[in-house]
C-alpha cells in the first residue's frame, strides 16, 4: 500500500489522531500530547531511508517557490556567519560557510508543499544535514534535533528525518546561490517534511534526547501538527 493509503487507514481507524501532516488536532492539545507519540512511529515507520523520487532539472518552477517569513528577512554576513552544533554529541561544532563547503555537496529536484495549500518544484544543493550531524558525533541517547534562526523561528524534527539523505542544509536554490529571501546562507531542504518545517536562516543545531512539550516549533505551539510529513 502507497503511504497515503496507510495514512489514510489510520485515520479512519484509529480516531481522529492527527497524523496527516497539515491537520491541526481537533481534540485540544492535552490529547494531541498523549497521541503525539503513537503518530510519530507510525510517521517514522512510513518514512523509510528509501530515497523519494525526483524531478529532472527542466520540470524546476522558480515562479512557484512563493517567499514566506516570520519576522522579516535577517540581515546576516556570511563572511562572518557560523553555524553552531551542540547538545547530545561528541565533537560539538562552530562550522563557517567555508567548512561547510568542505563537506561532499549534494544537489536533488524535489517538491517543496507548502501547508498554505502551494508547491513549486526546486532544485537545492548543499550539505547533508546527516554529515554534518555525523561530523559532531550525535549520542546514542539523541532522538530530535532543534534549529534555531536568526529571525527568531523555531523547529524541532525528529533525528531519523534529520539523517535521511535527501534532507539537505542548501546553499544553492535552482543552481544559483541560496537568495536572502529564500533563507540564506543557510536553510533546510527536504522532501519529507511540509514547509513550515524547513527552516530559513539557521544558525544553531541542538540534539536532544526528548523534546520540551512547550517548546516544539514556531507554528506547532500554534496549533500545527508536529510531524508534518509528506
Amino acid at each position: 500500500m502507497k503511504r497515503r493509503n496507510l495514512l489514510q487507514s489510520a485515520l479512519g481507524t484509529g480516531g481522529l489522531l492527527s497524523l496527516g501532516g497539515c491537520a491541526l488536532n481537533p481534540l485540544g492539545p492535552e490529547v494531541a500530547q498523549l497521541t503525539r507519540p503513537l503518530n510519530e512511529r507510525i510517521e517514522a515507520w512510513m518514512q523509510t531511508n528509501v530515497a523519494v523520487p525526483e524531478f529532472a532539472q527542466n520540470q524546476v518552477e522558480p515562479a512557484a517557490l512563493l517567499v514566506n517569513s516570520f519576522n522579516g528577512v535577517p540581515e546576516i554576513n556570511p563572511a562572518s556567519f557560523s553555524l553552531t552544533v551542540d547538545g547530545l554529541v561528541q565533537q560539538p561544532q562552530q562550522l563557517s560557510l567555508g567548512a561547510l563547503g568542505q563537506l561532499p555537496q549534494q544537489e536533488m529536484v524535489i517538491r517543496h508543499v507548502c501547508v498554505e495549500g502551494w508547491a513549486a518544484i526546486v532544485a537545492w544543493g548543499g550539505v547533508r544535514l546527516g554529515d554534518v550531524l555525523r561530523l559532531a558525533g550525535v549520542s546514542p541517547l539523541a532522538g530530535y534535533v532543534a534549529f534555531e534562526s536568526a529571525d527568531g523561528y523555531f523547529e524541532t524534527w525528529d533525528l531519523r528525518t534529520a539523517l535521511h539523505p535527501q534532507t539537505l542544509l542548501a546553499t544553492q536554490m535552482n543552481g544559483a546561490p541560496l537568495p536572502a529571501a529564500n533563507g540564506a546562507p543557510l536553510r533546510l531542504a527536504s522532501p519529507l517534511k511540509l514547509g513550515y518545517k524547513l527552516s530559513k536562516w539557521i544558525t544553531a543545531i541542538h540534539v536532544l534526547s526528548a523534546l520540551n512539550p512547550q517548546r516544539l516549533g514556531t507554528w506547532e505551539d500554534q496549533g500545527y501538527e508536529w510531524f508534518a510529513g509528506l
